[in-house]
């Protein structure tokens, strides 16, 4: 089983649909801890990358990932632009010319991508960011790889991982963005980021898997 790039292309598709339904969830958490503009902002910055689609959609998967980083970077307001922004523009450069993905090339994707938020961000797990629901999601991808797991199951373990990391920002206390300067206050609250981060994930594997 591999991603191929019309798939890679439905799930950018329905990741847009995704988070536009989620906007307001999304907005009410950071309204919570940060500036309440979250939600909007992916939705706006999705919906740009739609306009983009049709005139790349015979191209190759790592354009794919560079053009919606591109657009992610030049629309998306906040953190959320050069960080989303900085996650598709790296998994672009690891897919440079592949028009499918195996499991090692898409963990190999998504940990360039994750690498790059830590190094843009300067966000490490336990900071209540959306690191803390995509460090576990490669962690899982990796051992999933290294014990011969099939890509479906890698794919939910991933979307799994990243859900328990989501849900695991809730009590932490932020360290770094907007929410850092509510100090302990902030405490109690799920992260939006990692909130739209586990989406993006959890669409991957329900777009994906074949049952």
């Amino acid at each position: 089983m591999a991603i191929s790039r019309d798939e890679v292309l439905v799930w950018i598709k329905t990741c847009a649909a995704v988070l536009a339904e989620n906007c307001a969830y999304l907005v009410e958490l950071d309204a919570a801890i940060g500036d309440a503009d979250h939600g909007a902002n992916m939705d706006r910055g999705f919906r740009a990358v739609m306009d983009k689609m049709s005139g790349i959609a015979d191209q190759d998967i790592g354009t794919i990932l560079k053009t919606v980083g591109m657009t992610l970077v030049s629309t998306v307001g906040g953190a959320g632009g050069p960080l989303y922004g900085t996650f598709f523009l790296q998994a672009g450069m690891k897919t440079v010319g592949k028009m499918e993905m195996n499991l090692d090339e898409w963990t190999a994707a998504l940990g360039a991508a994750v690498d790059g938020v830590i190094a843009r961000g300067k966000a490490e797990p336990g900071d209540k960011t959306m690191v803390d629901a995509l460090s576990p999601a490669v962690n899982a991808l990796r051992q999933a790889s290294l014990a011969n797991g099939t890509l479906a199951q890698a794919l939910k373990d991933s979307a799994q991982a990243a859900k328990i990391g989501m849900e695991a920002t809730i009590p932490m206390v932020a360290r770094k963005g907007r929410a850092s300067y509510l100090g302990e206050r902030s405490a109690g609250h799920q992260d939006p980021g990692a909130t739209s981060s586990y989406l993006l994930l959890k669409t991957a594997a329900e777009v994906w898997v074949k049952d």
